[in-house]
């Protein structure tokens, strides 16, 4: 099993670590502008589309648990159906996001809090951004069914060639037409549209013959239709909670100041970095959990996750080694602004044992993904979310910037700890 896992996971694992790196990337390249005001234009502009975007993450995580359980009773015209209903229901959410642009718009910078300066380049930059609403959405579902269906290779392949594009463009941009933040912008919405047409050329060229699966008939099955969006309404609630608690880090680095905004952005770039890796297993406990539910064995599902949380804290031991020795080398890679770096070595340790503290949170999401068990996904986001602010409003007057890493790393904590909880009390029935 140990081979089925790596098999899965290495390629999730390439694939996405290749977003935080890109997100770093960009962030060094506006961060030797010679002003933090672009670092927090991206950071602002940013945390908008996280929220619009991961809003939608029940679309990829739905049509995984759902498709891998297809794929584990060898019901292809099931597969099929999913991934129709998901490319329906991706399409409906992108043209609402272009239509609503302006109100959306409007709402975040009434929320947020930021100089003028950030502001108006976060502006600028949302209103280029939303453009690849579209094909951001519709790649949700596709790589979510790639997922299901025990590939990950094909995801791979697509995450590398949109990164690097995004990479290039970034960098043309930026340094050939001399564009700042908006460029970064630019660069994202070519390289995703570029990227969808690949998704659906691979999806052609592999899957041939879903396509002759999906009829009216099959897509038109109500009660399918219903318990996919019972699932996803679940995992939406529980991304949304999650992302009120990045979105909030953001606002308040931002009433902080422009340099605390700036520090606290870079530092969650490793978070982020850190998370993506893990996600590589969990992708795969997502995929295996769904097949194994599929095939009704249940001896091969206790086996799989126990393997996984194995291979979950050897990582997770790993980046905080990585983070105790080269953390420091890391920030100035990012910027070279004093002010943001010594700041940013301050609050080294949270970084440290962010790894350990977080990586059964994440291995938890993918099992709990991969059984369609939306409900304890969303209660237990719910249950340390609460907690998160109940830690922030009772240490901000003491601990201040601390307040908001002791907060999150509290909240990371209790969700591994909540979802093992309800693991347990709730064994899941094949």
């Amino acid at each position: 099993m140990n081979r089925q896992i790596l098999k899965l996971a290495i390629p999730n694992i390439i694939s996405n670590i290749t977003i935080p790196l890109i997100g770093i990337v960009d962030l060094a390249i506006v961060g030797h502008l010679g002003s933090e005001k672009y670092i927090g234009a991206i950071a602002v502009g940013g945390m908008i589309f996280s929220f619009l975007y991961w809003g939608f993450s029940f679309l990829r995580m739905g049509t995984t648990g759902f498709t891998a359980q297809s794929f584990g009773k060898k019901n292809a015209q099931e597969s099929a159906k999913i991934l129709a209903q998901s490319l329906i229901i991706s399409a409906l959410g992108a043209f609402l996001l272009l239509i609503l642009q302006i109100p959306i718009e409007y709402l975040s910078f009434k929320i947020l809090s930021a100089s003028s300066e950030v502001e108006s380049l976060a502006r600028q930059y949302f209103y280029i951004r939303i453009w690849a609403a579209p094909a951001t959405i519709a790649m949700y579902a596709l790589m979510g069914w790639f997922i299901g269906m025990q590939n990950t290779r094909i995801p791979m392949a697509i995450a590398l060639t949109i990164n690097v594009l995004n990479l290039g463009f970034n960098a043309l941009f930026v340094y050939v037409f001399g564009m700042t933040s908006d460029g970064v912008a630019l660069g994202t919405v070519i390289a995703q549209y570029l990227g969808l047409a690949l998704s659906l050329l691979l999806l052609k060229k592999r899957y041939n013959e879903v396509f002759k699966l999906i009829t009216i008939k099959t897509i038109n099955d109500g009660k399918s239709f219903l318990r996919f969006l019972i699932v996803g309404r679940d995992i939406f609630l529980r991304t949304m909670c999650l992302l009120l608690v990045l979105s909030f880090i953001t606002a308040q680095s931002a009433k902080l100041g422009d340099t605390v905004l700036a520090v606290n952005t870079i530092l969650l770039q490793f978070f982020t970095l850190f998370s993506y890796v893990t996600d590589g297993f969990a992708y795969a406990g997502e995929a295996l959990t769904g097949r194994y539910i599929g095939e009704r064995d249940k001896p091969k599902l206790s086996t799989l996750i126990k393997k996984l949380f194995t291979f979950g804290l050897i990582t997770a031991l790993l980046f905080s080694l990585i983070y105790i020795v080269a953390l420091s080398d890391l920030i100035k890679l990012m910027t070279n602004e004093s002010s943001v770096i010594k700041m940013a070595l301050e609050l080294k340790w949270w970084i440290v044992i962010i790894p350990i503290i977080s990586f059964a949170s994440f291995l938890w999401d993918g099992i709990f993904v991969g059984a369609t068990e939306s409900k304890g996904l969303r209660n237990s986001m719910f249950l340390a979310s609460i907690l998160f602010f109940t830690v922030y409003y009772l240490s901000i007057n003491i601990l201040h910037n601390n307040s908001i890493w002791l907060a999150f790393v509290i909240f990371l904590a209790a969700r591994g700890f909540l979802q093992t909880v309800i693991f347990r009390r709730k064994i899941l029935i094949l």
